[in-house]
């Protein structure tokens, strides 16, 4: 599937609201390069992510095929590694609905580097095409029922709930909803199989 056109326009909007919540921020918020507590565990991304995720691997290829197969070596030592346990459809990466799909989910490859994470530098090799849950990890953003405003637990360490909610990250999800539409998605998969795919 084509990534949407807009879906340029979707990060846009996601890299200005993290630099305005950044600079409101400062330094209560510790995400830096070298930081890579978020980039351990498997998470669910979902088409577009994933979309987002293959464009960048062709970009990458051919800019970088060095780099791209390095990705690539990490993302199937990753699958080799947890692929008998994925709750899912390990042939077409994608993650099982089931109630026990997701519970099994919730205990999967929870200590697992990110295969897009370089071990070396500490960096995100796919950092520009990043899924939206990479783009959101840190700043305050609501998330869950009720729409409760949560953050990274190494930010914001001592801060006042005035001074969190002073720094809330806006996320479009509107718009992101209407490109999944568009897409008119099989489902959600995780960061290793998108890169393959």
């Amino acid at each position: 599937m084509p990534l949407p056109p807009r879906d340029s326009e979707l990060v846009q909007i996601m890299d200005a609201s993290l630099a305005e919540a950044a600079r409101r921020a400062g330094p209560w918020l510790a995400c830096r390069i070298g930081c890579t507590q978020c980039c351990h565990g498997a998470f669910a991304i979902n088409a577009l992510d994933a979309e987002r995720l293959r464009a960048g691997m062709v970009e990458l290829r051919a800019a970088n095929p060095d780099l791209a197969a390095e990705v690539e070596r990490r993302a199937r030592a990753w699958i080799d590694e947890h692929g008998a346990a994925f709750p899912g459809d390990p042939g077409t990466g994608l993650l099982g609905t089931s109630p026990e799909h997701q519970e099994e989910f919730e205990e999967f490859a929870n200590d697992a580097p990110c295969p897009a994470l370089d071990p070396a530098t500490s960096r995100c090799d796919v950092y520009a095409w990043r899924p939206m849950t990479c783009r959101v990890f840190g700043p305050p953003v609501r998330v869950g029922e009720g729409d409760a405003l949560g953050c990274c637990e190494l930010c914001f360490v001592g801060a006042s709930e005035e001074a969190i909610a002073a720094c809330e990250m806006p996320v479009p999800h509107e718009l992101e909803n209407e490109l999944l539409t568009e897409l008119e998605s099989a489902g959600d998969t995780v960061v290793a199989f998108a890169l393959l795919r």
